[in-house]
């Protein structure tokens, strides 16, 4: 139980989540890839209208299994945005490449088109996009500098399942993508993911990376007589218990995204003359994006009052939390190069943003009492 009033994140079941889980083991298969994961891709597949899906144990083992199927060698190098979590690049660097970061837009949050082909290098294999809160990047100009260079786009949407930019769903531009169903996610199963293949000419070996090397996959289609170990790999398929959960919660999908919808459009219509007010940044959402309702965020205008007003909501019983630090600022980070300055738009969006409260059960009573308490802070100068 929360300590809180009012907690940041709040699992919510949606229908037939525990008696998905209670048919799961009553059909005797609970390990990877049973009859509840089947439906997962499915309903994946036909909604994203994608060759292929495939469950993972989380989002960081599809950005992994993304990292193998690129071939990526030591001294690679791979364009990724400051501003995400450390997992987006730390799957790429245990290949043993060289991370290069981009800054971020102002306005979106999203890496910064703009900043791209000056970090091109001969050694660059790839352009790692996040969509940051659901909010689509600019696929057109990041797809075109891709071809240009001929460099392989991946889709970190880890917060966008459903979003779309210029009516085409986020994690359907590059050759690969990945979902979180992490427990802070639109839909979760508590801890899992997905690997999204929009290149047929990845689908067969992802199967063999996700079954530990072996072509199992091709066995049980009956397309081998015996299965063997052919390729490198790991152990990436989620229990069937879990995939249940996710399935009711894909199932629920629409009504999941208005709930989601009608949290983040109470917030805008509540924040927004005090926001204007008092200098907050309220989220941007381009003409061209159709926004996934993942997270409603402020932008405070300095570190010191983002960290009053976690403070202030903290003693009210409403937990907020900040979000991503620079990674090129990180003890990584700098290893690799990074240092002050590089990234200024991240160096400063990192020291001001705040997340608010956001899950599917928030009522409006709860959104009531977070504006409330928003419109009371007053920030008063910390004692030096």
């Amino acid at each position: 139980m929360s300590a809180y009033k009012i907690p940041f994140n709040r699992a919510t079941l949606m229908g037939n989540e525990m008696a998905y889980i209670t048919e799961a083991v009553a059909n005797g298969h609970i390990s990877g890839d049973g009859g509840f994961t089947k439906r997962c891709h499915t309903i994946l597949e036909t909604a994203l209208n994608v060759p292929k899906v495939l469950l993972t144990t989380n989002c960081t083992h599809a950005l992994e299994m993304a990292a193998l199927l690129l071939d990526l060698e030591n001294g690679d190098e791979v364009i990724f945005p400051a501003f995400t979590f450390v997992t987006t690049v730390n799957a790429f660097v245990l290949r043993g490449i060289k991370p290069v970061f981009a800054d971020v837009r102002p306005d979106t949050l999203n890496i910064d088109e703009n900043k791209l082909e000056s970090l091109i290098t001969e050694r660059t294999r790839a352009i790692v996009v996040v969509h940051y809160a659901g909010v689509g990047c600019e696929m057109t100009s990041i797809m075109g500098i891709a071809a240009r260079h001929n460099l392989e786009v991946i889709e970190d949407n880890a917060h966008g399942l459903f979003g779309r930019y210029k009516g085409k769903y986020l994690g359907t531009f590059g050759s690969l993508a990945t979902q979180s169903f992490h427990e802070t996610k639109n839909f979760t199963c508590g801890e899992g993911g997905a690997l999204i293949i929009n290149d047929p000419k990845y689908i067969e070996r992802a199967e063999i990376i996700r079954e530990k090397g072996t072509n199992r996959s091709r066995f049980f289609r009956g397309q081998v007589d015996k299965y063997t170990w052919v390729d490198v790999g790991s152990s990436y398929l989620p229990s069937d218990i879990l995939a249940g959960f996710l399935c009711a919660q894909l199932e629920a999908r629409n009504l999941i995204q208005e709930q989601r919808q009608d949290v983040w459009t109470y917030y805008r219509t509540n924040l927004a003359d005090w926001a204007a007010e008092h200098g907050v940044q309220l989220p941007v959402i381009p003409d061209d994006c159709e926004q996934s309702f993942h997270m409603f965020y402020l932008l405070m205008p300095s570190l010191d009052e983002r960290q009053a007003m976690i403070e202030y909501l903290k003693s009210h019983g409403i937990y907020s939390v900040f979000h991503y630090l620079p990674l090129h600022l990180s003890d990584m980070g700098r290893k690799f190069g990074g240092k002050e300055g590089d990234c200024p738009v991240t160096e400063d969006i990192s020291d001001r943003l705040l997340r608010l409260p956001f899950y599917n059960s928030l009522t409006e009573s709860d959104m009531a009492s977070v504006v409330a308490k928003i419109k009371d802070f007053h920030f008063e100068p910390m004692s030096v």
